[in-house]
C-alpha cells in the first residue's frame, strides 16, 4: 500500500472576476474561494435542520459506497427514505448513504432565493442547480463529470475532503473505457502500488472544505470526495468553454453512455471485467512510455 503524491489546493479569501478569469478559468486551475458565499442568505440559513424542516416529507433515493455489479444500473438507489429520516441519520451517526443530484428546481425551488449565481466569469447553466448529501462514512467514487462542465462546488453544514486530479493525470489512473471512472477496486485512500503501479506517478491536489467554501473544478478534472461528517453541497455548472470539450461532452452524453448501458444490459459482469482488463492494459502501456 502507498500514498498518492498530494499537494494542497490553492486557496484565496476573496477574488475579483478579472483575477479569477486570468489566474484560474483560462489556465483551468482549481481554486478554493473562502468568501464567495458570505453575502448569500444560504450562508446563514442552509443547515441540515433547515432542509429537514422544509422538505422532510419528500421521499429521496439513496446510494452507498458499493459499486454497481453485473447488470445493475449505476443509477439504481439502494433504498428510499423520507428526507427527514435520512437527515436524522446524518445528524446522529456516520453512514455511507448519500443523495446524488437533488434537483433544486424540481424538488425545493424555494432554495433559489437563498443564493445567486456568482459574477465570476463562468456562464452558468441555470437549469441544473443540484444538492449532494452525505454522511461520515460516505465516499464518492473517483470520476469526472460526464458533461465536462466547469463547476463551482459550494459546501454547507459539515466538512468534506476533495481530492482532484487533472486530465493530464488520466494516463496513470486506470480509467475504465466507455466510462467516466477508474477501476472501482482501487482504494483511493490506500492505493496498492504493487497491483496498480502506475498510480505512484499520479499527482493530485486536495482540500478540506467547510461551511460556505466554494471550490472551482475545471472541466474534465477527476474528483474523489469523502464526507468527514454529515453535510451537503451545491454544484453550479457551466458549459465547456472550448469546442473540442463541447464535442467530447456531446459524445459522452449522447453516444458513450448509451452504448455502455446497452452493452452492460446484455453482457453484465463479463462486460465490466473486460473493461477492467482493458483499463489495466492501456494504463500499463502508458507506464512503459513513462
Amino acid at each position: 500500500m502507498g500514498k498518492f503524491k498530494i499537494t494542497p489546493i490553492e486557496s484565496v479569501k476573496n477574488i475579483t472576476k478579472a483575477d479569477f478569469i486570468k489566474k484560474y478559468y483560462k489556465p483551468q486551475r482549481p481554486v478554493l474561494i473562502e468568501g464567495l458565499t458570505k453575502d448569500w442568505p444560504a450562508y446563514e440559513k442552509w443547515t441540515l435542520d433547515y432542509i429537514q424542516e422544509r422538505a422532510g416529507e419528500q421521499i429521496v433515493p439513496l446510494y452507498n459506497n458499493e459499486p454497481a455489479k453485473d447488470k445493475e444500473s449505476v443509477y439504481a438507489p439502494v433504498k428510499e427514505l423520507k428526507l427527514y429520516d435520512y437527515i436524522e441519520i446524518l445528524k446522529t451517526k456516520p453512514t455511507d448513504l448519500r443523495i446524488f443530484f437533488y434537483d433544486i428546481l424540481k424538488s425545493m425551488p424555494e432554495l433559489l432565493k437563498d443564493f445567486k449565481y456568482p459574477d465570476i466569469g463562468l456562464k452558468f447553466f441555470k437549469r441544473l442547480p443540484a444538492l449532494f448529501f452525505g454522511g461520515g462514512d460516505s465516499k464518492v467514487f473517483m470520476h469526472y463529470d460526464i458533461d465536462l462542465p466547469d463547476s463551482m462546488h459550494f459546501h454547507f453544514h459539515g466538512d468534506k475532503s476533495v481530492t482532484l486530479f487533472s486530465p493530464e493525470q488520466t494516463q496513470y489512473l486506470y480509467k475504465v473505457p466507455f466510462s467516466i471512472h477508474n477501476i472501482d477496486k482501487i482504494d483511493m485512500d490506500n492505493p496498492d502500488f504493487e497491483k496498480y503501479p502506475a498510480l505512484q506517478y499520479a499527482e493530485g491536489i486536495q482540500v478540506q472544505m467547510k461551511h460556505g467554501d466554494a471550490l472551482y473544478m475545471p472541466s474534465g478534472y477527476w474528483h474523489y470526495i469523502k464526507y468527514l461528517n454529515g453535510g451537503f453541497s451545491m454544484t453550479l455548472r457551466a458549459l465547456p468553454r472550448t469546442p473540442k470539450r463541447f464535442l467530447n461532452m456531446l459524445y459522452n452524453v449522447a453516444i458513450m453512455r448509451h452504448f455502455d448501458n446497452i452493452t452492460r444490459k446484455f453482457w453484465g459482469q463479463k462486460w465490466l471485467n473486460y473493461k477492467e482488463e482493458l483499463a489495466v492494459k492501456k494504463t500499463h502501456k502508458n507506464l512503459e512510455k513513462h
